[in-house]
Order: structure tokens, then sequence, then C-alpha cells
């Protein structure tokens, strides 16, 4: 007999498909939906920042700290303290975090979502979380969760006597999983296949795949057995340096980090593998979102299993000290088995002092264990003299792990001016891209009138201010908040000599506005005269349009130094691909140009309906780099107009691809066949995608041109202000 077909009301979702499955090609818009006002359950008016200045930090440290020894029954610590449990849970937060494209880190709360929640390398750390909900509970909004699961790690060392380099606040949650973030191409954890790689280990050419950061579906990092399971230290280094660069750690950074974390705790691994259950996403119902459920003896305490690895690296793990390394550097070591059947590295004979107290079973000794990651630190070359120096230099070792820990929970955060509360040190650091406090007056709304005549007059053209303004302000990605035009520094290195700076013609741009600013005597900043000309641009294409406006200015942003800019990392701001301006350097990608604009309005912070305004009004005022014609759908170039989405979707033109891949258009006549337009995919997809073409219809309707221009200053204006953190948080 035929099952019968459920009432559509009781269909689960996994019976439905989505459009994405009938129609996988389909340009999708959902990570410039992700923001909905309603989505918090604070609403759309609530302020962290104000939030957390009712929070008394004192009391909360004090909180923490007492949670560290408070030993719960359901989850014990070891050895009586949480803390190198709180230290894994901050670290794994952070750690996330990758400098190719800003994304991950501890900055949103998202390792309380899958796939975070529930990725293998983050076995059991829903504990961990449960053991700090009733201080959440008790400080309720003034504490992200963001903020405290960092926190907490930060604590950690602190109350096992080391002295952290400080601590900043002002981490926002987010309230549903980061589903635009690429983990990789996968389909199962762990996998060992390598499809993340290209080249090989033979000839040395072995490099991860871009943006990626860890080594397997599932990892922080690094497998901690070795690549794939194999336990082999020089190639373990491999991976360790790779991955570490990639979130901006040099080796200094990365063996600190090594050896400072790895003083502390343990490993998890006593008892089989398969008698570890679902992760929480996969859990069931009433196990009420707790995972990797334990069916060997109790489960817990000396029977815990995480990583499958078993033991501790150091005879003190709860206290800071040099022991890791008089460890490490103390023995000969040899690959074992885990009773998990997990491989690890133990010493051939454990020398008197090192043998290490159980964290459960009071009288056992243990000995102390290592991962091939660990190894790694004595075998490869460079890393075995860092080793060394610290090893003798164990004053040196608490400095730069102090720094490279802080650098570690804070990168994700951007410059310092984000930070909160009374434990952000004084120091300025280089990795947070850090900016000049304002020095004396600001411009008064006089001398900015004068300053926009000059601007007007100086016979810089829209297009030149503009696509000047622009250049300066796309950098700036909302995922680390770096980038952006305060500092100035597209007008040092490496921006200054960036691809599309040069070729449209940026720094004799930059030239003309300085001399102007210098000239006129105010104090005003480079970087504001930058925002100032762009906004004269755009008032200037929509006068010749007929429409009088003025878009917003607000200075007090200040010029950076160029021993103020981490050159390395701002490399990893260019704009390769900018659809805005129909630019693209180089075919470094396969992922179509039309998603690479979506990913860049995300970058942004901008809605669809801005996206759309923003690139239809810097096509008709010839803000393209390269070929100036392309997408320029208006007979009056240089006019803020509606007219690219009037000619986009006149059903009078017919349009056909002119190259192989796709990429480049022609628009003709419906009846005479004559050539009318070219445009690029980016052009094209707001006639042919059904959300796209329902904006573009309304701004090339009656009334269409205002509600287009309106559109285009609001999103110019947050592009302007993207990294104006004195004016928003």
């Amino acid at each position: 007999m035929k099952p019968k077909r459920p009432e559509w009301g009781a269909r689960t979702t996994s019976s439905l498909q989505g459009n994405e499955h009938w129609w996988p090609d389909q340009l999708t818009l959902n990570i410039l939906h992700q923001k909905h006002p309603d989505a918090s359950p604070f609403g759309p008016d609530f302020s962290y920042a104000d939030a957390f200045s009712q929070l008394d930090v004192d009391e909360l440290s004090a909180d923490v700290d007492a949670l560290m020894t408070d030993s719960q029954d359901w989850w014990p610590a070891d050895w009586g303290h949480y803390g190198p449990f709180f230290i894994r849970m901050s670290w794994h937060a952070a750690g996330t975090y990758r400098a190719n494209d800003g994304r991950g880190g501890g900055g949103t709360g998202a390792q309380r979502f899958a796939p975070l929640n529930s990725w293998p390398d983050n076995g059991n750390l829903d504990k961990a979380r449960r053991l700090l909900w009733p201080v959440k509970k008790k400080y309720g909004e003034k504490i992200s969760w963001a903020d405290l699961m960092v926190f907490a790690g930060n604590r950690a060392l602190e109350t096992m006597g080391f002295r952290t380099f400080g601590f900043g606040f002002g981490r926002s949650d987010i309230w549903a999983p980061e589903d635009d973030i690429y983990w990789g191409p996968e389909t199962e954890w762990l996998s060992t296949n390598d499809e993340r790689y290209t080249g090989t280990w033979e000839d040395g050419s072995r490099t991860l795949d871009n943006p990626l950061a860890a080594v397997q579906m599932g990892l922080i990092y690094v497998n901690p057995e070795g690549p794939n399971g194999v336990p082999d230290a020089m190639k373990s280094a491999q991976d360790v340096r790779e991955t570490f660069a990639r979130m901006g750690m040099n080796d200094r950074e990365t063996v600190a980090l090594t050896v400072g974390g790895h003083t502390f705790g343990k490993m998890h691994g006593n008892g089989p593998a398969e008698a570890v259950g679902e992760a929480p996403e996969g859990a069931k119902i009433h196990e009420q979102g707790l995972g990797w459920a334990n069916k060997n003896e109790t489960g817990l305490g000396e029977y815990t299993v995480t990583s499958g690895l078993e033991g501790a690296w150091t005879p003190t793990p709860t206290k800071w000290d040099n022991s890791y390394l008089n460890t490490i550097f103390a023995h000969q070591w040899e690959v074992t088995k885990s009773p998990a059947g997990a491989n690890q590295w133990e010493p051939v004979e454990v020398k008197e002092g090192y043998w290490v107290p159980d964290a459960h079973v009071p009288g056992k000794k243990n000995p102390p264990v290592m991962t091939a990651a660990d190894m790694a630190m004595i075998t490869d070359p460079a890393y075995l003299e860092i080793s060394r120096e610290y090893h003798q230099n164990p004053e040196v070792l608490a400095d730069e792990f102090a720094r490279a820990w802080y650098k570690l929970l804070h990168r994700d955060m951007g410059p310092r001016a984000r930070y909160l509360g009374p434990q952000v040190p004084g120091e300025k650091l280089v990795w947070q891209d850090p900016v000049p406090e304002q020095d004396g007056p600001l411009v008064t709304d006089d001398q900015v009138a004068t300053l926009k005549r000059q601007i007007a007059d100086s016979g810089l053209a829209v297009k030149q201010l503009v696509g000047t303004a622009w250049a300066a302000a796309c950098t700036y990605r909302q995922t680390d908040h770096r980038g952006g035009v305060n500092g100035a520094r597209i007008r040092l290195e490496p921006q200054i000599r960036w691809d599309a700076n040069v070729r449209a013609g940026v720094p004799e741009v930059l030239d003309r506005l300085e001399q102007l600013r210098s000239d006129s005597g105010t104090n005003i900043s480079l970087a504001d005269m930058i925002v100032l000309a762009g906004n004269v641009g755009v008032e200037m294409a929509a006068k010749a349009a007929g429409h009088d406006i003025t878009v917003p200015f607000t200075p007090g942003r200040t010029d950076a130094s160029q021993e103020m800019t981490e050159v390395d990392t701002q490399d990893l701001l260019e704009p390769k691909h900018d659809a805005f301006r129909n630019y693209t350097q180089e075919q470094t990608t396969s992922i179509p140009d039309e998603q690479l604009m979506v990913d860049r309005a995300f970058m942004l912070n901008l809605s669809v309906p801005q996206m759309a305004a923003l690139l239809g009004g810097m096509r008709v005022m010839g803000v393209n780099i390269g070929d100036e014609s392309l997408g320029v759908l208006t007979n009056r170039p240089g006019q803020l107009t509606n007219d690219f989405f009037v000619s986009l979707i006149d059903m009078g033109t017919v349009w056909e691809p002119v190259d192989e891949g796709e990429t480049r258009f022609q628009g003709r006549d419906r009846k005479t066949g004559d050539k009318k337009w070219t445009a690029s995919r980016v052009d094209l997809v707001y006639g042919s995608n059904s959300q796209l073409r329902a904006i573009a219809e309304e701004f090339a309707s009656q009334g269409g041109e205002e509600r287009m221009i309106d559109r285009f200053v609001k999103g110019w204006v947050k592009v302007m202000e993207n990294d104006r953190f004195d004016l928003h948080r």
C-alpha cells in the first residue's frame, strides 16, 4: 500500500525542498538578510555598550574566579580546577579567526551554534558553557556570551598564577548561525582526503586553500595526532606554521601560544571512542542540547573521552611555570596509543619529578604526554630555536605568551576603539590598526562649506572624487572591523600600490586633496578630506540630474603613519574583486562575480536595496576601473540617475554573451539589432535574479529615481562611516 502523504502542517523541515535545492546556481542574498531588527531578544534599539556600562567588572571577575574551583558532580573539574577547561573554550572560540577574510573568532558568541557547537574539536565544550550559565544568568544583558566565554579563559590564566596582558570587552552576540562562512569542501568530519589542499608533501608545494585556516573539517587548527592522524612531527610543523600564519601569527607567537597553552590541563581519551554519542546538534531532544554522552563507566571524570588522546603535558597542570619546556626537553619521546586508540607521544622513560598526579584518582600517577604538534616545537629547526630561548628565559616566554594570548582573543575585534572596560591595556599595538587621537578642534560647518566649494572647483571629476573615497572605504570588512577610510592608509604602503588604486589614478587625486587640505589652513585630516570629496562628487552628480541633496558628513577621522600600519595583513584587505567598480584584478577564484558582489556588500554591512542603489549609481557616475563603458547604461554619464535600472530592464533590449565564460554581454536593440550597451555578470544579475529585479523595477518606476538616490546616500554614508566606532558600536 502506498504510504499516506502527510498533511502540510505535519511535514518536517527536512521533508521540504527549498529554492536552493531546485536552483543550486541561483544567486543567494541570504547573508544580506541576517541582521533582521527583531532577531535579537533585546530588540533593535539595544546597545550592548550601554548595557555593559552598568556592569561591575570586579564583581564579575570575582564570580568567574570562584567558579574555577566550584567542581560540579555532573561535570567534575580536573584536579578540582576548571581553569584549563575554560582556557580551551576561549581558545577554541577565538581561534577560528582567519586573517584572509576576517571571518571566525570569538567576537559573536558563534560557538553556541552549529556547526561550531558540534565540531569534533569542540568536544564537551558544551559543558563549559553550561558551567558559565549561572554567571550569565546573574548579569543578563550586561555581559554577552561572546565576552563571557572569552573572558573566562583570561580569568582562568590569572587564577592559575599567570599575569595576562589585559582584556577588552565589547563583543556582541549573534542569535543565529553564521551560514555564510565557508569552512571547507568536505562532507564529513575529519576527512583525510585532503580536499582543501593543493600540491604535495613530497615537493613542498602542499598549500591550504584560501581562506581556510584549519587542516580538516571540524578542527580549529591541526590534527593533534599529526597530519591525517599520522604521527609525523616535521609534517605537523608544516601544518602548524601554515594554520597559525592564516590567523596572523608568526613563529614566535605560535611557539608561545603552544607552550603557554599546553602548560595547563590535560587531554581526555580514557575509554573507547565508540562509547561517545552524538554531538549537541544531533543529540536527542531530551538531552537538552548536551552532546557527546559517554557510555563508558560513568562517562565523567577519569572516564572522559574528548579528543581521544589521554594525559597531561606537565606535572603541574593547574599552575603557571616552565614545566612544559622542562618536561619536553628532559625526555626522549616515542609514539604510543591512548586508551581510545589515538596516537600520542610519551617518554621512553619518565624521569623523577615528572610523573603527573591523576586528575581524579587519588594516589595514581601518570606519564606526561605530548601531541605531534607539541613534538613539532622541538623538531622543526626554527621552532626548536625559539623553544630553547623560552626555556632559558622564562620571563621572555611569559611576556610573549601574554601578548600572543591577548592578540588571539582580540584579533577579530578590530581597532582598539571598539574595546570596552577597565582592563584594556594602555599600549597600542600595530595589529590593532591604530590611528592618532584627534588633535585640536574639529572643522566647523563654515569651514566644511568652504572646503566643499574648493573641492568642487578643483577640476577633479565626479568619478575621481567618488572613486577615491570608495577606494578608501570599500576595504572595510565587518567580519573583523578592519579597513575603511579612517587613518587614510590608502596613501601608505601597501594600499597606495594596489592595482585598483593605481589604475583608477588614486595617487594623483590624493595629491590634489592633500594640496587643498594644506592650503585651507583648517584642522582637517586627509581621511576626512577623502570622505568630504566623495560626498561632493555625489552631490555634484545628483545636482547634474536635477536633485539638490546634501550627503551627511561627520568629521573626526585622523591620519595614521606608516609605522602604525601592519603591511602584510593590510594586503589581505585588497579588493581584487569589486563589483561596484566593475573591477576584477585576476581570476583567482571560481566563485561567480555576482556572488563576490554579495560578499563585499555583506562586508560593507549593506542592505539589498543599498547594494543595488550603490552599484547602479556608481555605474552611471562612471566609476568603473578598466572598461569605462561596461555597465554604464546611460547616455548622460556623470549624473546620479536611475538610468542603469531603466535601461537594464527595458524589454527593447536583447542581451547575449560575447565570451565563452559568459562574463561579458552585449545589449542590442530588439528591432534593429544595433548595439546599445555592454555589461558584466554583476550588471545583468539585477535583471535576472528575481529578488534583485524586484528592487530594480521599483528604482526604474515612477518616483523610483528619488527612492534610489535616498538608498544610495544612506548606503554611501554607511560605507564611509563603517569604521567610525566613535559614532556607533
